[in-house]
């Protein structure tokens, strides 16, 4: 590919992103900027390819590309159907008030919220748990900068919880696969994604101040409601299994849980409001599947032009506990998933804890960013008042909390693991 147009396609990526942090002043939505500019990227390789055998190659790359999005956006699309039908019936928001004292300090509020986004993402994966949790803190009353607090401190919790289990992030999986990490050694991850958690909680503390009152709800639930929230469950809890022992693809497991759903509602003679829930979510969320969209487009061309590539060179001269950890900080930048893909392609030589430091890395460092992960993407479009901009403002913060999460993880192994 020339020199030139390699520039280019990483020009219009820049763009994307300044797109995406200067939203508030351009008064573009991200979702129109990233698509643009993914969109147009291919666009651009498919007429300057040069030759008809390279754009068969191209092709073929886009066609791998358009299939990860679809699955993607399959696997989006039950989930929220699921999540939105819990918020719209007040179901998530009625138990959480049952459980909880009528009052509760707003610190211990984000104590509970982070340990539970914490648990949930090491059983679930990351979108599910971002969307239950931002469910929950939807459940109180809080000022918007103690909710864009709530919002990035679930960021960074999901992404920290996932990294524990094969179940919980995809990077994980990829490295345990590879052969590389056994469970109980990811098992150990548990220990500092605690560490990184409370120690942002505790930086997010200074100016939140108060009470927060839960109100007990007097809401009822019919028969239809209990089924399709067991409906839901199950349906991690499939999605787990099936996995693990068939290799059947999440995605799957949740179209069946999904088209469950819906005979429930048929069966059960759900009332018509309520048979209404996907075209809810179709007018809701179609922003966060065309903003995915773009980024997972940008993604597939830098990856396409040899980007990651440099990323890998870069690895194999820098020291492995230093590598690791700047892996994490890329990871918020460029897809962690590709970006693992490529390091294990390049076959590095490590030691189980320097394995287990790059699990951690390349599973937290996404949130370091607004845009670095599945879980900061989905905040951004449920938490009004969350932009990059203002989820930016707490990166230094995240950023401690990374490198405290990152230094026990590597330091811990060592002692246990070498």
């Amino acid at each position: 590919m020339p020199e030139l147009l390699t520039y280019l396609l990483i020009a219009f990526a820049v763009l994307a992103l300044l797109g995406v942090v200067f939203e508030e002043v351009i008064h573009i939505n991200k979702a129109k900027t990233t698509l643009f500019f993914g969109s147009l990227s291919w666009l651009v390789m498919f007429m300057f390819a040069g030759s008809e055998e390279l754009q068969e190659h191209i092709l073929e790359k886009l066609d791998h590309n358009l299939l990860e999005i679809a699955t993607l956006w399959l696997f989006l699309m039950a989930t929220m159907t699921f999540v939105a039908y819990l918020n719209a019936k007040g179901i998530v928001q009625s138990v959480v008030q049952k459980l909880c004292p009528a009052q509760m300090s707003k610190r211990s509020l984000m104590i509970m919220v982070a340990l539970f986004a914490m648990t949930l993402s090491m059983v679930c994966d990351n979108v599910t748990a971002t969307l239950v949790t931002l469910g929950l803190v939807n459940a109180f009353d809080v000022d918007q900068r103690t909710r864009i607090k709530l919002a990035v401190l679930v960021v960074f919790a999901v992404n920290s919880g996932g990294v524990a289990l094969i179940t919980g992030d995809v990077t994980t999986l990829m490295i345990f696969l590879s052969g590389h990490v056994t469970m109980p050694q990811l098992l150990m991850l548990w220990i500092p994604a605690i560490a990184g958690v409370a120690v942002l909680a505790v930086l997010m503390f200074p100016g939140v101040t108060g009470m927060v009152a839960t109100e007990k709800s007097t809401k009822t639930f019919t028969g239809t409601d209990w089924a399709i929230v067991g409906t839901f469950f199950s349906t991690i809890a499939c999605t787990m299994i099936f996995n693990f022992f068939f290799h059947v693809p999440p995605v799957l497991t949740f179209l069946v849980g999904l088209s469950i759903m819906f005979l429930i509602g048929q069966f059960m003679h759900m009332a018509d409001d309520e048979i209404k829930i996907l075209e809810y979510v179709r007018q809701i969320e179609y922003e966060t599947l065309l903003f995915f969209l773009g980024i997972l487009l940008l993604v597939g061309m830098l990856k396409e032009i040899g980007t990651l590539d440099l990323l890998t060179n870069f690895y194999a001269q820098t020291a492995p506990q230093y590598a690791n950890y700047l892996m994490g900080l890329f990871s918020a930048l460029i897809d962690n998933v590709p970006l693992t893909a490529a390091l294990l392609k390049s076959e590095p030589v490590l030691q189980t804890p320097e394995w287990l430091a790059l699990t951690y890395g390349v599973g937290v460092g996404g949130s370091l960013l607004a845009i670095g992960s599945a879980a900061g993407i989905i905040a951004m479009s449920k938490v009004k008042g969350l932009t990059f901009g203002a989820f930016l403002r707490y990166t230094p913060l995240v950023l401690i909390a990374y490198t405290v999460g990152y230094l026990v993880a590597y330091s811990l192994a060592n002692v246990i693991f070498a």
